[in-house]
């Protein structure tokens, strides 16, 4: 750089590390124009497991350079690497940026916990799978993970396993009023709606553990060989998952597996975040009282979703629904508390 250039920097544009003299750095950094593209498929021990954009069956591993500090980067996340992204054994590419993320699927250990953890970034639906029987279905854990996505920005399918063991018609009809879509599978048959559905998408799949997610993976993906478990005694799976994984389908597009849980912690979202999803309600809860939780009376004697009700301006169905997320969200669901499993892979 010649003489001429210097002089357009100043000392917003050096810093001097302490301790080891006076040599000027540069903050400038490389620009990488002709980094490639790529999705995060999966993490493992400061390693990511990358697939290119313009090639998807060529897996690189990377890991994050230095410039990128901390930055978090997780399954889903749109990625820059540099360096040797050929994929062949031994190699080790290097991730230089992060894209601004679509949508985030976030969860908490609890409800007081501050700690975020981002589950999966830029997935455009997630799939609630939850088994009709053996385990039996928690409304609670659904509706929380509905919060979740809403709050995440994801668009929420409801998938219910082994309909060979219960019928699925009242848990449709809970569900109803949410418009969520629900696609019902059974062991002994192919998936074949749930499978339409998850074409040319990136998808998440979330659920307790025993519910049949991995079983179901194997059939959307039947190269993944993801390990299955039975269900105890008590009704609780094991958990077999241990990381979120993202499998790419036949059909395009991708499925993220992640860990079997039995808690969804959701102290990083508020009431307002959840309203947002509710077009129809949105507009009339902006008339509420300052500090309204929309739960209604005796909590929120003046919310004005009530009066919206009352004058036909929604229906009582869509409402009560719109409760009851509202509180899951604030820890009245019918599984209040924290299984002290819940992070940590069952070791039976």
């Amino acid at each position: 750089m010649g003489s001429r250039d210097w002089r357009k920097l100043d000392e917003s544009d050096v810093r001097v590390r302490p301790g080891r003299g006076s040599r000027p750095r540069s903050k400038r950094r490389p620009e990488h124009a002709n980094a490639r593209q790529a999705m995060v498929i999966g993490v493992d021990r400061g390693r990511w497991t990358c697939a290119l954009d313009d090639d998807p069956g060529q897996v690189v591993v990377a890991m994050r350079a230095r410039e990128l500090g901390r930055t978090p980067v997780v399954v889903g996340d749109q990625i820059d690497l540099v360096g040797d992204t050929s994929g062949a054994p031994d190699t080790l590419a290097r991730i230089v940026r992060v894209a601004e993320r679509s949508t985030v699927l976030r969860r908490t250990a609890d409800d007081t916990d501050p700690f975020e953890r981002v589950v999966v970034a830029n997935a455009e639906q997630l799939v609630i799978v939850t088994a009709l029987a053996d385990p039996p279905p928690r409304t609670g854990f659904i509706d929380r993970c509905l919060v979740a996505a809403y709050a995440g920005g994801l668009t929420p399918l409801l998938c219910l396993t082994k309909s060979d063991l219960a019928d699925p018609s009242e848990l449709r009809q809970a569900y109803a009023d949410l418009d969520v879509p629900i696609v019902v599978t059974r062991f002994d048959q192919a998936p074949d709606q749930l499978r339409e559905r998850l074409a040319n998408r990136v998808s998440a799949l979330v659920g307790h553990s025993g519910v049949g997610k991995s079983t179901m993976v194997n059939k959307l993906v039947p190269a993944a060989g993801r390990a299955t478990g039975a269900v105890s005694a008590v009704g609780k799976g094991r958990h077999i998952s241990t990381a979120a994984v993202a499998l790419p389908l036949a059909e395009g597009g991708w499925v993220v597996d992640t860990p079997g849980i039995r808690s969804f912690g959701l102290a990083h979202i508020t009431p307002d975040d959840i309203v947002a999803a509710f077009p129809d309600l949105a507009e009339a809860a902006e008339e509420c009282p300052s500090g309204c939780g929309h739960l209604g009376p005796p909590r929120d004697p003046d919310c004005a979703l009530d009066g919206l009700v009352a004058e036909g301006g929604a229906s009582q169905g869509r409402l009560s629904s719109l409760r009851r997320l509202l509180a899951s969200r604030a820890g009245r669901d019918e599984h209040p508390g924290r299984d002290e499993h819940a992070d940590r892979p069952d070791q039976r």
